[in-house]
């Protein structure tokens, strides 16, 4: 394909990302207008890369020639939903579930069955009908939901894989591997006072908007 028919075809799935991004963060901002405590904390999302594409399309069998054949990869669209605790990835994921105006098609539990690299994140592949002036079009993306240590653990590895090409150091290996178990525990940590934490940062919140209406008068 050359530059023109490129961006073409990853129209959609930048307008995929857009969407889903807005819907998501749209689903925090009911949860705080009713000062309901929400599982969601923030939302991002992005469309991959050109030369990621065809690495890692060329390293699964696709036909990096063909649209068709693309079409079928489930991450060129990726949505990313941080939560503060574990408990709230399902949540998320229920909420993911009861939605129509997308189809839930795959998931990937690896937080139960965590990588051997020691990642973890639960992935959601779900198939969304974008509106195009030719018509709709059947879109994959994949909505990642993780805690922010999770995150922080997983943007840390990435950035490795990138400076090594992929094959980290052992000893770094040992050391990452070891950092995700610290950064689980910590979760678990959390997840064990965390109604003391949701309480007191709702007390907070509320603190800060008594302090805003003073400075208004």
């Amino acid at each position: 394909m050359n530059k023109q028919q490129w961006e073409e075809f990853l129209d959609p799935y930048v307008q995929t990302v857009g969407e889903l991004k807005i819907k998501l963060r749209g689903v925090r901002k009911q949860y705080l207008k009713k000062n309901q405590y929400s599982p969601i904390e923030f939302v991002t999302g992005r469309v991959k890369r050109y030369d990621s594409i065809v690495a890692k399309a060329r390293h699964r069998g696709y036909n990096v020639q063909s649209s068709e054949s693309l079409a079928q990869m489930e991450d060129i669209a990726g949505i990313r939903v941080m939560v503060q605790f574990v408990e709230d990835i399902y949540d998320v994921l229920a909420l993911l579930r009861s939605r129509t105006d997308f189809q839930v098609i795959e998931e990937r539990d690896y937080i139960a069955n965590q990588k051997d690299s020691g990642y973890r994140s639960y992935h959601v592949i779900v198939s969304y009908t974008i509106d195009m002036i030719d018509g709709p079009h059947q879109v994959l993306a994949e909505i990642q939901i993780r805690t922010l240590a999770m995150n922080f653990w997983a943007t840390i590895e990435h950035s490795l894989e990138y400076k090594y090409e992929g094959t980290i150091p052992q000893n770094v290996r040992a050391r990452l591997t070891r950092a995700a178990e610290v950064g689980f525990a910590l979760d678990n940590e959390m997840s064990a006072i965390r109604e003391e934490i949701r309480d007191a940062q709702l007390l907070f919140e509320r603190f800060e908007e008594r302090e805003s209406e003073n400075e208004d008068e």
